[in-house]
């Protein structure tokens, strides 16, 4: 039996309502000294994805004066359209260990403060892989197997690959968007929706971030999460390169969504046509929506993340894996609610970039995140927050993940 469905409402941001007169006293960081009588430092943070916008939040409750630009709105590209499955250990024994950990611990504390599981639908689950075939043949499993009962295609060889100890999903477009309203509401942070032209540099230093059509912030640092669109700003794209992976997923409303347990699926999905088998993702969401994504491949990012659509062959292949995993998702007993496609952000080496340009005191770079950007955004943001304050993370070793990796000899075969 399914809990209960929750109701989520996406109401006017309170960022986009009238700026407010005043700001309540900040929460200091470790590194304020609280008889000291210099200003807080003023951070701009560029980019309004989970990177960002995580990195904003844990700025502004440590003590920083933020201003967060966005071009267009609040997690409108990847970050909204992301599956926002979080894992705690499929990291380990690779270079994300640390950050992924970390982050999965502090989204279940940002659950608990911020009333996830009603404002944002974050729920522990269980999470399957499983191997579904398609044919005109196939019959549905008989109600012996060990999938769920809602998983009635020809799936097979069911494996458990998580737990609600250790596999978690967030509604992405929400959690970014109840971070962000806290930030304002609480911290003062400011967003401003404009594109960033240039970051002002004097002797060495950032001074200010100019946005187009001249309007300049007055910043001590600047911090550049505009994920995929990284690798358009000259600034980073000269030290290292981000590119966009291209990935497609549909969002479902089965008739009967209360039959759909919290169960999220890996699938290896071999076509009729034959091939090489798909790797699509399965993850029931507890607003009673189906989230299905895939078919992902590198594809040039346009200016405008507004302009993103999805490839029409790409999104009618994960319908049709749609069908064949469910009964309840087939055409007629779902109501397909969205279509779409996001650019992932990925380096040439495979970590992300986060740290402090080199040659550029206050310049910082976050992104690069991949397929894990919800997971390792708060981790991520709070370890900027630290960099950014008080000159080290503690959080987590961003040593591996620095941007000055791609200077000297390091850079050598990394595809510039």
């Amino acid at each position: 039996m399914a809990p209960p469905l929750l109701s989520f409402t996406l109401s006017l941001p309170p960022f986009l309502r009238p700026t407010r007169t005043s700001n309540p006293t900040p929460i200091r960081s470790s590194s304020m000294d609280p008889h000291s009588h210099s200003p807080p430092k003023r951070v701009v943070v560029c980019g309004g994805g989970v990177i960002g916008v995580c990195t904003a939040y844990f700025l502004a409750k440590n003590g920083a004066v933020v201003t967060l630009v966005e071009k267009s709105s609040v997690a409108c590209a990847a970050s909204g359209k992301a599956g926002g499955f979080l894992a705690l250990d499929w990291c380990d024994g690779g270079p994300l260990e640390s950050l992924a950990r970390a982050s999965f611990n502090l989204h279940r504390t940002l659950a608990a403060e911020l009333d996830g599981p009603e404002s944002y639908g974050y729920r522990p689950l269980n999470t399957l892989s499983l191997t579904v075939t398609e044919s005109q043949t196939s019959k549905a499993h008989s109600g012996k197997s060990d999938l769920p009962g809602w998983v009635d295609g020809p799936g097979r060889s069911p494996r458990t690959i998580g737990t609600t100890a250790t596999t978690a999903q967030v509604h992405p477009r929400l959690f970014c968007r109840t971070l962000i309203s806290k930030a304002v509401e609480v911290y003062g942070v400011k967003v401003v929706i404009g594109k960033v032209e240039e970051v002002g540099v004097v002797e060495g230093r950032v001074d200010s971030v100019v946005l187009e059509g001249g309007r300049v912030i007055k910043s001590d640092a600047v911090v550049l999460a505009l994920g995929p669109w990284c690798g358009k700003f000259e600034i980073l794209s000269s030290l290292f390169r981000v590119y966009g992976l291209k990935a497609h997923s549909i969002v479902l409303r089965p008739k009967e969504p209360e039959a759909i347990t919290p169960h999220a699926l890996f699938l290896s999905y071999y076509s009729a046509q034959g091939g090489k088998p798909l790797d699509p993702e399965v993850y029931p969401r507890p607003t009673g929506e189906v989230y299905i994504c895939g078919m992902s491949s590198e594809a040039e990012v346009p200016d405008n993340p507004e302009e993103i659509v999805g490839n029409p062959e790409s999104i009618e292949t994960l319908k049709r894996v749609a069908s064949n995993v469910s009964s309840h998702l087939r055409e007629g007993e779902a109501e397909v609610k969205a279509e779409q496609a996001c650019f992932l952000p990925c380096t040439d080496d495979g970590p992300p970039v986060i740290g402090e340009l080199p040659g550029i005191k206050g310049c910082y770079v976050a992104t690069g995140h991949n397929c894990w950007g919800i997971l390792n955004g708060p981790a991520t943001g709070a370890a900027m927050a630290e960099l950014v304050l008080d000159g080290q993370a503690s959080i987590v070793d961003l040593s591996r993940f620095s941007p000055a990796r791609f200077v000297g000899p390091r850079k050598k075969g990394l595809g510039h």
